[in-house]
């Protein structure tokens, strides 16, 4: 069978070593633990197959979120505020966590709200 797949352009193979596979979504995370994981190759493109121990979780702030609370201008976290619906200190905590970025913000909370 192996010989038949390498003779039809597909390789397979098992990846070693991986301790954790992490699937992040805007407001949520799957983490696979202990996970086992085999790569298909098939013409260029590559296709991961996971099992393992799966939990979730929800999403609190991104690995780089800076470390200082940095100020933000009233105007902006006004806009944020009300193109979210959010709270005023909602919307100061999604600048925070968005280094600033408004747009970002903004959907941030709208697909909390979603959830």
């Amino acid at each position: 069978m192996a010989r038949l797949m390498k003779r039809m352009g597909v390789e397979f193979e098992s990846l070693e070593g991986v301790e954790e596979v992490l699937i992040r979504y805007p407001s949520r995370s799957i983490v696979i633990r202990k996970p086992e994981v085999s790569v298909m190759k098939v013409g260029g493109q590559q296709i991961f197959q996971v099992t393992g121990e799966v939990s979730e979780a929800p999403l609190e702030a991104p690995v780089e979120a800076p470390v200082e609370a940095p100020e933000f201008d009233e105007e902006a976290v006004e806009i944020v505020a009300e193109q979210s619906g959010a709270t005023l200190e909602e919307a100061r905590e999604a600048l925070r966590l968005t280094g600033g970025d408004l747009a970002k913000a903004i959907l941030n909370l709208k697909s909390q709200r979603k959830d």
